[in-house]
């Protein structure tokens, strides 16, 4: 019995090691908007630690992270949108590219996800 638990705990620290990843911080983030109502796209350029304006939207990046030595890999960012005019956040968290829908903005309108980090 304690063969096993001692296998199992090995196994689940070996695991975790496994799943834990050097991260590279990015210089920024490419994230894409859409707007519902007409179809378009728009591609929003932001460098960690700023902020655009998408329509009726406030983009803020926190920050732009992704696998290191691979910066085409799977990016993820801490995104901040709130309406313009208005005090709260309508998102706040991390986007990841490679499942814009699993952490996504739900706004009526709009919707913004993320594509890339930038490197330089």
């Amino acid at each position: 019995m304690r063969l096993r638990g001692l296998v199992l705990a090995l196994g689940l620290a070996a695991a975790g090691a496994a799943q834990a990843e050097d991260v590279s911080l990015g210089a920024g983030a490419i994230l894409r908007g859409l707007d519902k109502v007409n179809g378009k796209t728009t591609d929003i350029d932001l460098a960690n630690g700023t902020s655009a304006e998408f329509g009726r939207l406030v983009v803020s990046l926190g920050e732009c992270r992704y696998p290191a030595g691979n910066p085409s890999g799977d990016a993820y960012a801490f995104v901040t949108v709130r309406e313009i005019g208005k005090a709260d956040s309508v998102f706040s968290g991390w986007m990841i590219a490679s499942a814009p829908a699993l952490n996504a903005l739900d706004h009526a309108r709009y919707d913004v996800w993320v594509t890339r980090c930038k490197t330089q």
